[in-house]
């Protein structure tokens, strides 16, 4: 897979305070990557840097769109994590106005915009004052302003941002549908439950370092630990597997038993010790979400989550 974006060493000071240090990252066509983190832990300095918002101290972005480098800007879609429209102009002109900025000739851009409006259930909103919208609606015209002229390369700066949680499925369907066109795109995110699902690749970074990057499966596939949800029996005793060496009790009830577990033990391992003890009625083994991860790299690496609400 030829890479779309290639990030190499990208440091940012802003004075004595470090927003950015030595990131590395890249995301090839059809691939999605993760910049995953709290609130102010570097993704949208990273993201500014890339669409050449903000100068880094040093480092380098490239692009390269079907196999050959480019300087232009047109083949990128960028919905920002702060609104970017027109507030006193109608939807459809914004739509109008900012495909134009990408070259789109203005029947196509029209015939474009008026598909997306009734993909994003808008179609009735098109003559309407964008501050009429909602703040969900608003994002979802945000959002076709980033992908209306069919861009090989996608950065998404908060996407979620604003939407209830039917409106949080529909994204990520349309993100799905573009990623399977083809198209490379770049995921800012705070909320790592929403983005996981999604991502092909992850770079994690907290207070401006990176904390993880790589494949997503990968990284879980290497993690020690797994979360052991048990149903059994009420009657059985559960002490022996409770006492399992390397466990930690999340939860325990006559039946029911969750356990964290840290080990070299596989799977099947674990399948095989526990129904020997216990009559298992249900059980799942799974790795711990990636919120749980990036939390356990940041404190033993000695540091501290900045954001009180993500930690």
């Amino acid at each position: 897979m030829g890479e779309v974006l290639s990030v190499k060493g990208l440091t940012r000071t802003y004075g004595d305070t470090v927003a950015l240090s030595d990131a590395s990252f890249a995301v090839g066509a059809g691939e999605i990557l993760g910049l995953l983190g709290p609130n102010g832990a570097g993704k949208t300095t990273s993201i500014r840097i890339i669409m050449d918002i903000i100068s880094a101290d040093s480092g380098e972005v490239n692009f390269s769109f079907k196999g050959a480098p480019v300087h232009s800007k047109e083949r990128i879609g960028y919905l920002p994590e702060e609104r970017g429209l027109y507030e006193d102009a109608k939807v459809l002109d914004n739509l109008l106005y900012f495909a134009r900025l990408k070259g789109m000739e203005i029947a196509r851009a029209e015939e474009s915009a008026m598909a997306w409006l009734d993909k994003l259930e808008l179609a009735d909103w098109g003559q309407k004052k964008l501050e009429q919208l909602s703040k969900g609606m608003q994002q979802k015209v945000q959002f076709i302003a980033s992908v209306l002229h069919e861009p090989d390369l996608l950065v998404l700066d908060e996407p979620f941002s604003g939407l209830d949680p039917i409106n949080q499925d529909l994204f990520k369907d349309i993100i799905r549908e573009l990623q399977d066109r083809g198209t490379a795109i770049v995921l800012s995110a705070h909320q790592m439950g929403l983005v996981e699902e999604l991502c092909d690749r992850i770079f994690m970074v907290n207070a401006g370092r990176q904390v993880l990057y790589g494949d997503l499966r990968e990284i879980k596939r290497k993690h020690p630990e797994n979360i052991i949800d048990l149903r059994f029996r009420s009657e059985d005793d559960a002490s022996s597997v409770e006492s399992l060496q390397g466990s930690r009790i999340l939860r325990s009830e006559p039946g029911h038993l969750v356990l964290r577990h840290h080990g070299d033990a596989s799977v099947n391992e674990l399948l095989a010790w526990i129904s020997c003890r216990v009559a298992v009625e249900e059980i799942s083994i799974r790795k711990p979400p990636l919120h749980d991860i990036f939390v356990e790299m940041v404190k033993k690496r000695g540091d501290t989550i900045e954001d009180p609400t993500f930690a």
